[in-house]
This record gives C-alpha cells, sequence and structure tokens, in this order.
C-alpha cells in the first residue's frame, strides 16, 4: 500500500550529470527515474541546479547539446523547483554554515524544504550528513 505521502528524492547538479553523461552512479539514478516514472517516489531538482547542468553541458559540449540535454530532462519524471525568497535564503545559510558552493546549497535548501533524500556523489555535502538525508552516489 502507497502513503499518501511520496517519498521525495533531490538530484544535485552532479547526480543528474551523472545520469546524463553514463558516469559512476548513473544506474543508482536510473533507479530512481524508474520509481519515479512508476509514481513510486517523486525525484526534484533546484532550477538553479537545473541550469548548472544546462551551463556544464554547454560549456563542454556546446549550446546545441545543452539544448539537446534540457529536451531530454524534460521527458523524464523530474520535478523542476523554483526558487523563491524563502529557498534562496536558506540556500545562503547552507553556503556560509558549511561553506557550500553557492549553487549546492539550492539542492541541500530544497531537500531540507521538502523532507526528501539528498541524491550526491559530491563530498562537499559531506558536513551536512546530520542536517539532512544524503543517498551517497558511488564513489568517482
Amino acid at each position: 500500500m502507497r502513503s499518501a505521502r511520496l517519498k521525495s528524492f533531490v538530484l544535485d547538479a552532479n547526480a543528474l550529470l551523472d545520469l546524463l553523461l553514463n558516469r559512476p552512479g548513473a544506474d543508482q539514478i536510473a533507479k530512481l527515474i524508474k520509481q519515479a516514472a512508476a509514481g513510486e517516489i517523486r525525484v526534484l531538482i533546484s532550477i538553479i541546479n537545473w541550469g548548472e547542468v544546462y551551463y556544464v553541458i554547454w560549456r563542454n559540449q556546446g549550446l546545441a547539446a545543452a539544448e539537446k540535454v534540457l529536451q531530454h530532462i524534460a521527458n523524464l519524471p523530474i520535478h523542476v523547483i523554483n526558487t523563491d525568497s524563502e529557498l534562496t535564503k536558506l540556500a545562503a545559510s547552507f553556503r556560509v554554515r558549511y561553506h557550500l558552493p553557492y549553487a549546492d546549497g539550492f539542492a541541500a535548501a530544497l531537500a531540507q524544504e521538502q523532507n526528501a533524500t539528498l541524491v550526491t556523489g559530491d563530498r562537499d555535502f559531506a558536513p551536512l550528513k546530520k542536517s539532512i538525508r544524503i543517498l551517497w552516489l558511488v564513489a568517482r
């Protein structure tokens, strides 16, 4: 029996890039995507981290590849969550308190706000392991 509230997972940019570029960790993300497609869980990403994926692909592979990636992401069961002033303040607090890169603060803030599990292989998040739930991807 499914609960009324689905378990949620927040991807940081590196987790989504792992999937898109078939890097280590891609299999773990693919399983989450499959569960989300089946309606068993929710997969979320902050619009800031979505933008980070776009710029990384553009920088490394060109604009056409970046646009193609955005189309691919749009077809996945990933909810892109916009930010507001409260989420932005929370992201900034993660930057100050834990010295996270600014964009990473949005992934952490969204995970906290949604009571979700953050999915990442980025060790910058290690200081947050007592503050939010983290699903660590395989080491790169």
